[in-house]
């Protein structure tokens, strides 16, 4: 999985990139088809940094967040989260796909069932 950290207005130290792609790998213990994580963080404001969180993984499905903090690892860790969130509603979905594909047609009632119940009283 690649992980690239960038930075608008300003600069970061190798040792906070290092901090940020440790951050941002734990999210492959949640989906592990994931192809590649960009953070992207805008010092514009040092108060309060930026960061854009956008991961992409298999068959083109890209899961994005967006987090403005009090400190970057803090706005980091947010991002994370709603990310991890997306991920996990998503596998859900996939798996539930998966475990029930007939879900769709059981659920819907046949018109010639109801016809076929009272013919037999």
């Amino acid at each position: 999985m690649q992980i690239s950290v960038s930075t608008r207005h300003g600069h970061l130290s190798e040792a906070t990139q290092e901090k940020l792609r440790a951050k941002a790998e734990k999210l492959a213990r949640i989906f592990d088809r994931l192809m590649s994580i960009e953070i992207v963080v805008d010092l514009k404001d040092e108060a309060k940094p930026k960061v854009d969180l956008q991961v992409s993984a298999e068959h083109k499905h890209d899961f994005v967040a967006h987090e403005q903090g009090e400190n970057l690892l803090g706005a980091l860790e947010s991002a994370i989260g709603k990310v991890e969130e997306q991920l996990r509603r998503y596998k859900e979905r996939v798996q539930e796909r998966h475990r029930n594909p007939d879900a769709r047609r059981q659920e819907a009632p046949v018109a010639g069932d109801e016809v076929a119940d009272d013919a037999d009283e």
